[in-house]
């Protein structure tokens, strides 16, 4: 008998909401049942940034955005339910982070479940990270706890790094020890910077950033910021890492590509940095999320540790796009059978605890 979960994905590109059904009644654990990647309109996505920024926050807007967003959270995942032979127990779904602010005691991700339970009849799993920060955690990472379930080895030690528009890394040693934490910007500056001066959403496989020089001085500058030689735990987002960050470090009279040669590099020196100190003795770097089609970013992390292999997730059985849609259907399956799914050596908190809030149609 299978055992499908849905888990729903919006990072903090928001450009689409991934879904993946997953099947964890599979002989390995796992198999992917069915995938559906929702674009989101440049509407919406207009008031997620204005929302995230703080340039929208009359809270009139923040919850009928809210609203907004769960309305399409629904239709993505009754796109994904209408072609699975078997009901879903129950959908994870992350919402659309607007801040993260651990040091405050909060987090913030938009996602009624209220609505996606009743629009699909289905129960639905919220507010994932709100249990971890009340233990005096960062609410982020999460999805290491998946990689260890799934990704680790008792033979090798191995790094998986999660490239959205932030840049995670879980580094599983062959020993059952996990570190995890956010490096820094993954995609987000690349991404905005583009849209800045080609008027394009991302840089396919790193081209532009490919036809420029790196700005060494830029580069240099951008690696003092306190983030980068913080000890974890530590976890970061697009209030920090954004335009007006940069914006304190550019002169103006650089060439905008050559920005984008360093902001690359920025993200590929972040990630192998934090890897070689934490886990100097790994053989296997596992690149997921969007900035794993980066082949320009993957060049300079292989070039950075090039006694190392690095691949994709893809090697491992899961295709990298999916794999954090994937995680949260599995978090949603630990909350569901009432498992622990946090790691407090990775987040900081207390002690571990069962994440989300559940939702009945």
């Amino acid at each position: 008998m299978s055992e499908i979960f849905i888990g729903l994905m919006s990072g903090t590109s928001a450009d689409a909401i991934d879904a993946a059904a997953v099947d964890f009644s599979a002989a390995n654990g796992l198999a992917l049942a069915a995938t559906h990647s929702h674009p989101l309109s440049e509407e919406l996505r207009a008031r997620i940034s204005d929302v995230s920024s703080g340039a929208l926050d009359r809270l009139d807007d923040v919850k009928q955005l809210e609203v907004d967003l769960s309305i399409e959270f629904s239709h993505c995942t009754q796109e994904i339910i209408n072609v699975l032979n078997d009901k879903p127990v129950a959908i994870g779904c992350h919402g659309q982070t607007v801040r993260h602010r651990p040091e405050l005691g909060f987090t913030v991700q938009l996602a009624d479940g209220a609505i996606i339970a009743q629009s699909t009849q289905t129960p639905v799993v919220v507010d994932f990270r709100s249990a971890d920060v009340a233990l005096g955690g960062q609410g982020a990472p999460l999805v290491p706890a998946f990689h260890r379930e799934f990704f680790s080895s008792s033979s090798e030690d191995r790094a998986v790094v999660n490239i959205g528009g932030i840049a995670n890394v879980t580094l599983l040693s062959s020993d059952g020890r996990v570190i995890g934490f956010d490096s820094g910007p993954g995609n987000t500056l690349m991404d905005r910077w583009i849209q800045r001066h080609q008027d394009d959403r991302w840089d396919h496989n790193g081209a532009w950033a490919k036809t420029g020089v790196v700005d060494e001085a830029l580069l240099l500058s951008l690696q003092q910021d306190p983030y980068f030689s913080r000890k974890p735990p530590k976890s970061t987002g697009l209030e920090y890492f954004n335009l007006d960050w940069l914006n304190a470090f550019v002169k103006g009279d650089e060439r905008p590509c050559d920005v984008q040669a360093a902001l690359c590099a920025l993200t590929a020196h972040a990630v192998t940095d934090d890897i070689l100190e934490f886990l100097p003795e790994v053989k296997k770097i596992y690149l997921c999320g969007g900035g794993a089609l980066n082949t320009q970013l993957k060049e300079l992390i292989q070039t950075k540790i090039d006694r190392v292999e690095v691949s994709t997730t893809a090697d491992l059985g899961v295709d990298p796009k999916w794999v954090e849609a994937i995680a949260f259907a599995w978090l949603a399956r630990q909350r569901i059978n009432l498992q622990t799914a946090n790691l407090p050596e990775v987040t900081g908190a207390k002690k571990r605890s069962i994440l989300g809030a559940v939702y009945l149609p």
